[in-house]
């Protein structure tokens, strides 16, 4: 009975929970996107090292407008936004890409939770741009596309979410210096550690607005989501354990793949995520790194389908290619569409229960599989999914409901040579948490 008393409050709430989905979906707009990533191109430059005094040129006038229009919607929700900017100086070094003194600022909005004021679900864009040389920041850099699109799709999403309130903070980031290193998001990390935020993921945003690829491919439903498959803060321990029982590619930031990917499917299916097994491109890199370097879960999304001719290039035209990151080249309904993706994801994880801690799993040379978790103390949990899924499948495809009341439940019949496991706390609204995969062997 208690089963499916949990079954119809998931079913009944479901409706709640699908519903502010969809009004998400439908107040992203691209025209605003548009204006925003306009704006941003309007700069001439935004390199990190390039004016901070104009009020019309580099990425000073650039930051300062950034924050404005946050402060603009925190004045329209009666201050519902914390606006600030995180300043850090990096020594000019001739051995790296900050060859003078410069201050590194990012640009912070944060919608303070109900509940939990102190557990961060972000969504960060990049401020910067660069031409073909990295070190030249006088020359005209629109990064319409890498980043403005990001950005403008970090400024959409604090507009839209604005106008809600959920029981975890959300923080709406502009990161400066990544095409100089990383730096602005290896600083708020550091900040993150200092001031001991919880944070439950980071969605970076680098460039989602090209649609058509070098290589000629047209194509504005897909899109990728990078993440790597384990924590590189697990100790050598852990590591020898996965050889044993399994979790090679179930690491935090996996897991949050997994959830922008169900988002997706469940609210808007007409779009293509698509989960690539890899931290970021090819030996490339980008903002959610520095997050994941210290043990946090972070993921990159972005577009399917680069075109590198629009990429890190100078302004030109050579044998009857045009070449520049130019605002022609950005399709600002597909902007639209993923900054959606990161607004109805931000939306669910602030609103779901804290994930279950300490899950531990057992069932060896039995018929059976056992999962144990700390109980979550939350007046909100309708209960936990326990997850599984055959060794092969990228996503978590069966799951059993679960009593609120239990810390500890056995799957009859499910071997657990056979699958992998996790578990996930659901609230009475049916948002749920990050699954969270088994830490420990329950003997």
């Amino acid at each position: 009975m208690k089963s499916t008393f949990v079954l119809l409050t998931i079913i009944l709430s479901f409706s709640t929970n699908a519903q502010l989905s969809y009004e998400i979906i439908e107040s992203v707009s691209a025209d605003r996107i548009e204006k925003d990533i306009n704006k941003l191109v309007s700069f001439g430059t935004r390199h990190t090292m390039s004016e901070t005094d104009s009020d019309t040129r580099g990425i000073g006038a650039a930051r300062r407008w950034i924050k404005s229009e946050f402060e603009k919607i925190s004045n329209e929700c009666n201050g519902c936004l914390e606006v600030s900017m995180h300043r850090t100086l990096e020594k000019g070094n001739a051995k790296t890409r900050i060859t003078k003194d410069t201050e590194i600022v990012n640009v912070l909005a944060i919608k303070r939770g109900t509940k939990y004021p102190n557990r961060y679900v972000i969504m960060a864009g990049d401020i910067d741009s660069r031409v073909s040389d990295a070190l030249n920041y006088t020359d005209d850099s629109p990064g319409a596309n890498d980043n403005a699109s990001g950005m403008a799709g970090v400024i959409e999403a604090a507009r839209v979410l604005s106008k809600y309130d959920f029981e975890s903070s959300i923080l709406l980031v502009g990161l400066s210096g990544e095409e100089q290193g990383l730096y602005g998001g290896k600083y708020l990390a550091a900040k993150a550690i200092e001031e001991g935020w919880d944070i439950v993921g980071v969605l970076n945003n680098d460039m989602i607005g090209n649609i058509e690829g070098v290589d000629g491919v047209i194509d504005n439903r897909t899109f990728r989501i990078f993440s790597e498959p384990t924590n590189p803060k697990d100790s050598d321990f852990q590591e020898r354990m996965r050889r044993y029982y399994g979790g090679e590619v179930d690491g935090i930031s996996r897991q949050l793949a997994r959830y922008v990917y169900k988002m997706t499917k469940t609210y808007m299916p007409e779009m293509n995520p698509m989960m690539i097994y890899r931290l970021d491109r090819f030996g490339r890199g980008g903002h959610h790194r520095p997050f994941c370097d210290v043990g946090f879960a972070g993921i990159r999304i972005m577009e399917a389908h680069e075109n590198y001719t629009q990429q890190h290039q100078d302004i030109r035209e050579e044998d009857g290619i045009k070449y520049g990151d130019v605002i022609e080249h950005v399709n600002f309904e597909y902007a639209a569409k993923l900054t959606s993706v990161n607004a109805i994801t931000l939306a669910a994880l602030a609103s779901a229960p804290p994930q279950p801690a300490n899950v531990k799993i057992g069932g060896a040379v039995k018929p059976s599989t056992t999962l144990a978790w700390d109980p979550v103390e939350d007046e909100n949990l309708a209960g936990y999914k326990i997850y599984f899924r055959a060794t092969t499948s990228p996503t978590w495809d069966n799951y059993r409901l679960v009593e609120p009341g239990l810390s500890e439940f056995t799957l009859e019949g499910i071997v657990i040579d056979n699958y992998l496991f996790g578990v996930a706390s659901v609230g009475k609204d049916g948002t749920e948490s990050l699954v969270v995969f088994p830490g420990e062997v329950m003997r």
